[in-house]
């Protein structure tokens, strides 16, 4: 270990200057796609398995 490396303060945790600014976190926009991607995912399943035509 160098001896800057031991002076200089550890870097800060990814993300942490967006957890103090109050951003609101997407999750809705993130749960419509997910939503949208599993349907897509459950019909193509049912045409696989025949269950619709």
């Amino acid at each position: 270990m160098t001896a800057d490396a031991k002076t200089v303060p550890a870097a800060k945790k990814p993300g942490e200057d967006v957890a103090k600014s109050n951003a609101k976190a997407p999750y809705p926009f993130r749960l419509g796609w997910a939503v949208a991607l599993l349907a897509l995912n459950l019909l193509v399943a049912a045409y696989y398995f025949h269950i619709i035509e």
